[in-house]
This record gives C-alpha cells, sequence and structure tokens, in this order.
C-alpha cells in the first residue's frame, strides 16, 4: 500500500506542493459534485414544470372572481391555466359589463385574446379616440403586443379569452388613469 491509499491524516507528512496539490485536487472534486447535484437540482425543477396536465372545464365549473391579475372593478375574472401574475404561460377569461371604458394601457407580454360573446371594441394609441375603435363580434380574434397602448369601450356585456406568458400587468398611458 503507497503512502497516497492511506486517509489524508495517516499519511507521512508531506511536502507543501504536495498538500497544496491535494487540496486543489479535493476543491475540484468538491466543485464537480456540487454542479452535478445543482444541474440535478435544476433538471427534475424543469421537468416537473414541462410535464403536461390536462384541463377540462365547463363553463359552470368557471370560478369567476372580482379580484384577479388582470380584472379591475366592473370586471370579473376566471384563470383557466396558469397565473398571469406569475412567470409561464396562461389563459383566462374575462367578463366585462355594458358601458365599460378602459383608457389607453399597456401589457408586459404578448397577448392573443377571442371574444366569445358580445362585441368588443379596440382602438390602438396613445390618446382614446371613439373614432379609432374596431368593432370584433363574438369569434373574431385580435393581438396585444408587448407594450403597444391600446383602449377598449364595451357597449354590451362581452366574454374574451387572453392567452400570454406572464408574469402580466396592466400599465396605463396617463397614471391619472390608473383606478
Amino acid at each position: 500500500m503507497s503512502a497516497l491509499d492511506l486517509p489524508i491524516l495517516a499519511r507521512p507528512a508531506a511536502s507543501t506542493p504536495e498538500i497544496r496539490r491535494e487540496i486543489r485536487m479535493l476543491t475540484r472534486r468538491l466543485a464537480l459534485v456540487l454542479c452535478c447535484l445543482a444541474l440535478a437540482a435544476l433538471a427534475h425543477r424543469l421537468h416537473a414544470q414541462a410535464e403536461p396536465h390536462a384541463v377540462s372545464t365547463t363553463p359552470s365549473e368557471m370560478r369567476w372572481s372580482a379580484q384577479g391579475g388582470l380584472a379591475m372593478a366592473g370586471m370579473e375574472q376566471a384563470n383557466l391555466v396558469g397565473n398571469p401574475s406569475k412567470h409561464g404561460p396562461y389563459t383566462l377569461r374575462l367578463k366585462f359589463p355594458a358601458g365599460y371604458k378602459l383608457a389607453p394601457h399597456t401589457h408586459p407580454d404578448d397577448r392573443e385574446v377571442t371574444i366569445l360573446s358580445g362585441t368588443w371594441y379596440i382602438g390602438y394609441g396613445q390618446q382614446f379616440d371613439e373614432a379609432a375603435l374596431k368593432a370584433l363580434p363574438a369569434g373574431s380574434f385580435y393581438t396585444e403586443p408587448a407594450n403597444v397602448a391600446h383602449f377598449i369601450a364595451i357597449k354590451e356585456p362581452v366574454i374574451i379569452q387572453v392567452r400570454g406568458t406572464g408574469p402580466s400587468g396592466r400599465t396605463f398611458v396617463s397614471p391619472a388613469d390608473n383606478p
């Protein structure tokens, strides 16, 4: 058995360069083990996030709430998949009452919107302009690119479905418009 096969404390005294080399080797091994553990934990977390789960919900099973990531006074929101306030994809539905108006605002994420019922009126720009509103009846689709100002008018009750990748939010062009 050589001196290198003995535990460190049982070995004969080594010269300073040998001790330094041994310490460097142990440090590298420890760093490698820690990197492997961190990589395994990250892989596990990513796998858990990517693991698919099925969702099937009837309208009567949806939980509507006046308080939500995007709902404001007078609106109701139902989160179908994900959460708009957290990282990752989300799909939600929003109900608007007749007479509702939303001043020019932006969202930090790209969003895709489908009008499920009623007629939705949307315009793009920094100022609310009734003449710029486009009527989108049920079945219509439009996009809200990230950080592009848009405004909304509701003339009859409307339900929309919104798809995006959070975290999302709303920033009014004019802070005075923030309720």
